[in-house]
């Protein structure tokens, strides 16, 4: 009898999401706990996105706009780009989704780096695509490893910039002599999912080298920045031929109504993302500062979350958080046992994540 699936899907680990806040304290018997696990905006969503969205509830029995007209218009005005290089998705893993059904077949071959986004792998491995996974070097991507990884049969390459769940980034002149390494044939896949809270002026921005090179694919989103992860939206930006391949393998209205009316709000509320910046880098010095007083390792970060080693069994430590009501995310998903990611929240919730830790640890 012909099996059920392929092996290829037999054998993947689904990706396992955290539990709603609710649950937890159900399950714990704890109430007020905080969230600082999914790398979520503390501030929540833009106030205009929200007035838009409200606005627009009574025109739900209309299908969307499926091309995204109005959000393309806006965004393509906000980037710098063409209309017709931009490809909308039910967030950017959607984008990733695409282009793997697109351009890679069964025989190709992709590189992506260890303790990566874990969305990557999954998408290649239920596809039949060779994976191949490149070592991180002092957490961060490295690139000589990865050009020199390149095969005959490798097709894509797929890096997060900064990448989750280190915060580690790529520096512009390391990414320039990356891509003059890497053939041309070969496609690039830039996730800048984090790319607002990047202020390191050394962080390079893939747009710019777009059009020396045309197979370079950017993935954002406005799921973190801009507070609109439960709406699931996210772009590609690429060049006109690449997107239109992509936008004929995408179904119709792949892209929900209110999520194309609070995107095309948020991008008017340059504020709000200002607001978060701000609060994001005082965050990463408060807690890297504080961590480091209690003689605990974190990496530096240029994303809204830090990598906490906590030694031993992340695991125990989470659950120890879990009961003080602070819920984060163990990375032994990620292959890095001794870790924690933290989100960086409100003032006061991250405050209470020290003061947790601290408690866990038995310091005052």
């Amino acid at each position: 009898m012909k099996p059920l699936v392929s092996e290829n899907v037999a054998s993947l680990v689904p990706y396992v999401p955290g539990k709603p806040i609710e649950e937890v304290e159900r399950e714990l018997g704890i109430k007020g706990s905080i969230k600082l696990a999914s790398n979520e905006n503390p501030f929540g969503p833009s106030p205009k996105a929200v007035s838009a969205i409200r606005k627009s509830l009574s025109q739900i029995h209309r299908y969307p706009e499926g091309d995204c007209f109005y959000l393309r218009e806006r965004l393509a005005q906000h980037l710098g780009v063409a209309p017709e290089e931009l490809v909308f998705g039910n967030g950017s893993n959607e984008i990733l989704e695409l282009f793997v059904r697109t351009f890679l077949t069964p025989g190709d071959e992709a590189l992506l780096s260890e303790s990566t986004f874990l969305v990557y792998g999954l998408l290649l491995q239920a596809a039949g695509i060779g994976i191949r996974r490149i070592p991180l070097k002092a957490h961060c991507y490295d690139f000589k490893a990865m050009a020199q990884a390149v095969g005959p049969k490798t097709r894509a390459l797929f890096i997060a910039n900064p990448n989750n769940p280190t915060g580690t980034f790529v520096r512009r002149e390391e990414f320039k002599q990356f891509l003059k390494q890497v053939p041309p044939e070969i496609f690039i896949v830039m996730d800048e999912a984090y790319f607002e809270f990047a202020t390191d002026p050394d962080y390079p921005d893939s747009l710019v080298y777009r059009k020396d090179r045309p197979l370079l694919i950017t993935l954002r989103t406005f799921s973190k920045a801009y507070g609109l992860a439960s709406l699931r939206i996210g772009y590609g930006v690429c060049s006109q031929e690449v997107a239109s391949f992509m936008n004929r393998v995408r179904q119709p209205f792949n892209v929900n109504g209110l999520a194309q009316i609070a995107a095309v709000a948020a991008l008017g509320d340059s504020e709000h993302v200002s607001k978060t910046v701000r609060n994001n880098q005082k965050g990463i010095l408060f807690l890297s500062r504080e961590l480091q007083k209690m003689k605990v390792e974190s990496i530096p970060s240029q994303a809204n979350f830090l990598l906490v080693k906590v030694g031993g069994s992340a695991e125990r430590v989470y659950q120890d958080l879990l009961r003080e009501g602070v819920i984060v995310r163990p990375m032994g998903v990620y292959d890095l046992p001794e870790f924690i990611r933290v989100t960086v929240g409100l003032p006061a919730e991250n405050k209470r994540f020290i003061q947790a830790l601290k408690k866990i640890y038995g310091k005052t």
